[in-house]
């Protein structure tokens, strides 16, 4: 938009929404939004700026150029100023704050400015989207969740954030209490969107056993079991010999020998048979204790399985193509 034609438009304007306006003037449609609530005085200050700026815009004084421009936004909110200062912003090389300004100067749709800034702006924000800016959204399903966007707050789960950025590394993080902290860097180029899931790991300690904690008891019970059967066994053996033996001191007088089937053998027998209880019965405990000993319980730190799945496609635009991968890490 000229100089001329945009003094021709503000006050134009500035004529329709004056007190004085002619009965005619008063019958027009009702005045655009962005005049809602802002006094006479206001508009004329921020339309003076604006020109001051206007002018050190044209003679590349961009610094001085886009103080003037956000003095004037300070007074009034108009969608001109909000094109300009975006077309300073970018020619400054800063590519978001211009991406946000020449949104803001569309938002209230495509009649908030000249047809042809309009179309200027639309081609602008196109050209930053797909030269200058990636795109950066992420989800994160746990609630609670605070994810910041290098160290700054983004959002907090579940949900999911879009955001623009730089080219570059920049850094996702993710942070809640009983969990493992996230911190992943990712790269975007520009022109590309990196969308991606956040997630986190349980940080807590975990106690396990290599077997229930009852099996290696039942094998000491099942050898103090021997044992005691052992036990049992030899005093039988030791009844059962010692009747044999009054036996045959009641029955043999002189010169005789008991026989095989003598009671004597069969106590010899049962203490054999408990001398082998007690040797399984040991032997089982002995085992029973080392099981026990290596059924104790191992604490650890619970492993940290969280982390960053990003996919990377091209921005949504015709004049980039063939880019396409996938990262996990």
């Amino acid at each position: 938009m000229s100089t001329r034609a945009a003094i021709c438009s503000w006050l134009s304007i500035a004529l329709l929404s004056s007190p004085a306006a002619p009965a005619w003037a008063q019958a027009e449609p009702a005045l655009p939004p962005w005049h809602e609530g802002v006094a006479e005085e206001r508009k004329r200050e921020a339309q003076e700026l604006f020109m001051q700026g206007r002018d050190l815009h044209r003679r590349m004084v961009l610094g001085d150029a886009r103080r003037k421009y956000e003095e004037a936004l300070a007074l009034w909110e108009h969608p001109d100023l909000r094109f300009h200062l975006g077309k300073v912003l970018k020619t400054m090389g800063m590519p978001l704050l211009a991406y946000e300004n020449l949104r803001l100067a569309r938002r209230w749709g495509p009649a908030s400015l000249d047809p042809e800034d309009d179309e200027e702006a639309r081609a602008l924000m196109k050209e930053l989207v797909e030269r200058e800016l990636a795109v950066v959204e992420m989800r994160c399903d746990e609630p609670g969740a605070a994810v910041l966007l290098d160290g700054r707050p983004w959002f907090v789960g579940p949900g999911s954030s879009r955001r623009f950025v730089t080219p570059g590394e920049h850094v996702i993080s993710a942070t809640k209490e009983g969990y493992f902290p996230l911190v992943k860097p990712v790269v975007v180029l520009a022109g590309v969107d990196a969308s991606g899931v956040l997630k986190l790991s349980a940080d807590g300690i975990v106690t396990v056993r290599r077997w229930a904690a009852w099996k290696p008891w039942a094998v000491v019970g099942a050898g103090a079991g021997l044992g005691l059967a052992g036990a049992v066994l030899r005093w039988q053996a030791d009844e059962h010999v010692e009747q044999a033996e009054q036996q045959f001191e009641a029955t043999c007088k002189s010169n005789c020998a008991p026989t095989t089937r003598d009671a004597t053998s069969r106590g010899l027998t049962e203490r054999g048979v408990a001398t082998g209880l007690f040797i399984a019965g040991g032997a089982t405990l002995a085992t029973g204790a080392v099981l026990a000993f290596l059924n104790m319980p191992r604490t650890y730190r619970s492993e940290d399985r969280g982390g960053v799945e990003l996919q990377i496609v091209p921005a949504a635009s015709g004049a980039m193509a063939g880019l396409s991968a996938a990262l996990s890490f």
